[in-house]
């Protein structure tokens, strides 16, 4: 209707009622349709952008002919029928179709970004399910090997096992959990870790929490503590620091390692999928850093919600 108007008041010398364009535009409206119903999903699905070109100027010069004889019988040249006409062919026809080239485009837009975002979601659930059977693991060992030096506490370690397993299970479908359940899973893991090292290793474990109320991607810090008890020499120190303040979480694991032992294959299950869960969930909103100087030192600061 805009293209309509503009033709009309500023394009042409005839009264409304005298214009043959009005008579002309039903022809526009079918051959624009046909354009963008047609020809342009035909010829782009095809690849066949030369031959799209020519029909496209076939079809103008044979429109632009039809208003010139048929519709305002002006009785002129062609070099001048094409001179004065051709555009009210030509505009309808280039602006429709770049309408339909934007809305593809912003289709195709849409569907890339569906399709990252299904594959972040499949990516976080494949590095969930290898850090779970891990963790879980480690608890295990310890319950059956106290099972059989220490069968009288064998029961309490099977309910902090419970509390781990619902943590694993439940929690760590949701995209953040509370930092309370969090850290109670933490607490939980060092407990298991302490009886499994008694007189093996020495665990240092602080927290300073301001706050409990904050959400977090769940098992994002048990895959430093797991990777520190994992690679640590005996009898050595596990240093582990956790602190809260004005929503920033500011989190160490440091411990003793033998560099000739460590290889780029034990972080696999470890830091590498640690680093790709912060990048696809807090992209921008986190510093991780690993010191392997004197000691394996890994620290992490978070933005929490």
């Amino acid at each position: 209707m805009l293209f309509v108007f503009v033709s009309l008041f500023l394009f042409s010398d005839f009264y409304w009622k005298e214009n043959p364009f009005l008579q002309y535009v039903s022809i526009l409206v079918a051959i624009v349709y046909l354009n963008n119903f047609f020809l342009l999903p035909f010829f782009v699905k095809k690849k066949m952008y030369a031959f799209y070109v020519f029909v496209f100027a076939a079809i103008s010069f044979l429109a632009t002919q039809l208003y010139c004889y048929a519709f305002a019988q002006c009785g002129c040249t062609l070099v001048k029928c094409l001179s004065d006409y051709l555009w009210q062919s030509l505009v309808p026809l280039i602006f429709f179709s770049f309408v339909w080239i934007l809305y593809r485009f912003i289709d195709k837009q849409e569907e890339v970004e569906t399709v990252k975002k299904e594959h972040t979601e499949m990516e976080l659930k494949f590095l969930k399910s290898q850090i779970n059977p891990h963790v879980l693991f480690n608890n295990l060992n310890t319950i059956y090997s106290y099972s059989i030096e220490k069968p009288n506490e064998t029961p309490e370690l099977i309910l902090m096992l419970s509390d781990n397993l619902k943590h694993v299970l439940y929690d760590s479908n949701e995209k953040t959990i509370s930092l309370e359940k969090e850290v109670h899973f933490i607490d939980n893991y060092i407990k298991f870790q302490k009886i499994r090292t008694e007189g093996v290793k020495k665990i240092v474990y602080h927290k300073n929490l301001d706050n409990l109320n904050y959400k977090i991607a769940p098992l994002l810090l048990i895959t430093i503590i797991e990777n520190a008890f994992k690679h640590s020499s005996l009898n050595s120190d596990i240093v582990i620091n956790i602190k809260i303040e004005n929503g920033s979480l500011n989190f160490t694991c440091e411990n003793d390692f033998n560099p000739n032992k460590v290889t780029t294959t034990d972080f696999k299950i470890g830091l590498q999928n640690l680093e790709k869960r912060l990048a696809l969930i807090y992209d921008g909103q986190y510093e991780l850093n690993i010191d392997k100087s004197d000691r394996f030192r890994v620290s992490l600061k978070l933005e929490l919600t």
